[in-house]
């Protein structure tokens, strides 16, 4: 598993081996992935939800990214990503070096992180979901972002799912904008609902 483009391109990420708890976001998808998104991530405050290996959120760092905040439960998580991070990093200006943040926190149970965390109390530009496949946690952690103060009406969320799975269309502001299949994976696009405009309306 590598960084595809940018800064860090072709940088080798650690993997968690044969760990059964941490579903990496294959090369091939994630290379989809980010051409969707495109020139988006320039500039852009990042969340890397279910952030297992990191390498969602380091490949937006990697092409130009001014934030990533980085969240997951799993202890040999956290230790993948503060590694991997480290990896990246390398060569960076010390300023940049200081936009990476790790969160310990089970998603699970809510957003309620951001509470504790004053350096995520701002909305965020792109945020990435990848919980474990086929348990519901992407359509619960989905209707919790529906209802948070994460997102603006420029906000990018993409969420993965197996590709057999169904994601609502739409929440009380959220809505799907589009839906990819790469394999076994899925990626469900949303953004806030724009207001309808009336008959009559100038």
């Amino acid at each position: 598993m590598r960084i595809i483009s940018g800064y860090s391109r072709g940088l080798k990420l650690i993997t968690p081996g044969k760990s059964n708890q941490i579903r990496p976001t294959t090369d091939r998808a994630r290379e989809a992935l980010f051409s969707i998104i495109g020139n988006s991530v320039l500039g852009a405050r990042v969340l890397d939800l279910y952030a297992g290996t990191g390498a969602l959120g380091l490949e937006a760092l990697s092409r130009g990214a001014r934030q990533v905040v980085f969240v997951d439960k799993q202890h040999n998580a956290l230790q993948l990503i503060k590694q991997n991070c480290s990896l990246c990093l390398q060569g960076m200006d010390p300023e940049q070096q200081k936009n990476t943040i790790i969160i310990k926190h089970d998603l699970s149970r809510g957003l309620n992180f951001q509470a504790n965390e004053t350096l995520v109390s701002s909305p965020f530009d792109i945020i990435f979901l990848d919980p474990p496949y086929e348990n519901g946690l992407a359509e619960k952690s989905l209707a919790a972002i529906d209802t948070s103060d994460l997102i603006t009406s420029k906000t990018i969320i993409i969420a993965e799912e197996c590709s057999g799975e169904t994601l609502p269309e739409s929440f009380s502001r959220l809505i799907l904008s589009d839906k990819r299949r790469y394999g076994d994976t899925g990626f469900w696009f949303y953004k806030i609902k724009m207001p309808q405009m009336t008959k009559g309306s100038n």
